[in-house]
């Protein structure tokens, strides 16, 4: 999966875009995919300054796919809403 795709994903499904952001700068308040000079990919939730739960992955596929469990686990929580077999 790559980014396009993990963002075409939530658009479709109507992830509200106040809980992810995608991008090189992190969002207060939101879980956050973000790329790293390197080449590397770091998932995490963003508070203020910090990286709370930072996960880091070699490669775009990992990351978006954790991206969406951690999103899929926030939407079930607030929403009520699963994804299971879709993704």
């Amino acid at each position: 999966m790559t980014v396009k795709e993990l963002k075409r994903f939530f658009k479709e499904h109507l992830v509200p875009s106040r809980l992810y952001h995608v991008g090189r700068k992190s969002r207060p308040g939101r879980i956050c995919l973000s790329m790293n000079e390197g080449g590397s990919y770091d998932v995490y939730f963003s508070e203020k300054k910090d990286k709370i739960g930072l996960m880091s992955f070699a490669t775009e596929n990992e990351a978006c796919q954790k991206m969406m469990d951690e999103v899929c686990k926030v939407m079930e929580s607030l929403y009520g809403v699963t994804w299971r077999g879709l993704a």
